[in-house]
């Protein structure tokens, strides 16, 4: 029996049968998580962390494709509800969740320790913008407790020779993440970026970035399109979330 608390939800994710729950009150996940979690080429016995799990969807998404996945979350609330979730779907086998804070990496992580870092980390400087009121959206969205330089290298201690990171971030950011991942030695090895529409410019990058590659070989996808002109979903959206 599910039972849910005052301000929560029980969300469909349409994958495998699984649901989540979500507060309403804090910051429920949004595209960026399902399109970040489809965009890794994953393989069977990859451990993989997930930097910031928040309620954990990302961790539910991708469970079918790897060994195992550790996700760390700051905020209590969230941590908690991503606990929940792991185990109303049954996968605490699978999936481990941590309440902790992952600029302490070298406290909780053994170095070099996963062959996959997943992130949807906050895109947006404390300087630019006026932060939610709420507390855990504005945590979500701004860099209050991890900036871009604290979730590289939290990725790149944890993260095996020829790991994998993945991140979503904000186009507009592109050459910041660029050095940042360089300084780290971890170079872009595929790139793609996202359009609101097929008339305006991407927004948001997702790319793939590996440990101790060689400078060079960029792959740069094809841009994913979210909407058509009448602003209902293009047909790839449709199918990352029929996955």
């Amino acid at each position: 029996m599910i039972i849910l608390r005052e301000g929560e939800r029980l969300d469909d994710l349409m994958r495998s049968g699984r649901m989540i729950i979500q507060d309403e009150n804090e910051f429920c996940f949004s595209m960026d998580s399902v399109l970040i979690a489809h965009f890794p080429r994953r393989k069977k016995n990859a451990r993989v962390l997930d930097l910031g799990t928040g309620t954990g969807v990302i961790p539910l998404l991708i469970a079918d494709d790897v060994k195992e996945i550790v996700a760390i979350e700051l905020n209590s609330r969230a941590a908690d509800l991503a606990k929940r979730n792991v185990e109303l779907n049954g996968l605490s086998e699978k999936i481990f969740v941590m309440e902790g804070d992952y600029r302490k990496h070298r406290e909780i992580f053994k170095a070099e320790s996963f062959d996959a870092v997943i992130a949807n980390p906050p895109y947006t400087p404390i300087k630019n913008g006026a932060a939610n009121k709420i507390s855990g959206i504005a945590r979500a969205r701004h860099e209050f407790t991890a900036t871009l330089e604290d979730v590289v290298t939290a990725a790149r201690y944890v993260l095996k020779f020829h790991g994998v990171f993945y991140m979503i971030h904000l186009a507009s950011r592109l050459c910041e993440i660029v050095e940042t991942l360089h300084r780290h030695q971890m170079e872009m090895k595929r790139l793609r970026m996202i359009q609101p529409k097929a008339t305006r410019e991407a927004n948001l990058i997702m790319l793939e970035a590996v440990v101790g590659a060689n400078v060079g070989n960029l792959k740069i996808l094809p841009p994913l399109i979210v909407h058509n002109d009448d602003n209902s979903y293009t047909e790839e959206i449709y199918k990352i979330y029929n996955a």
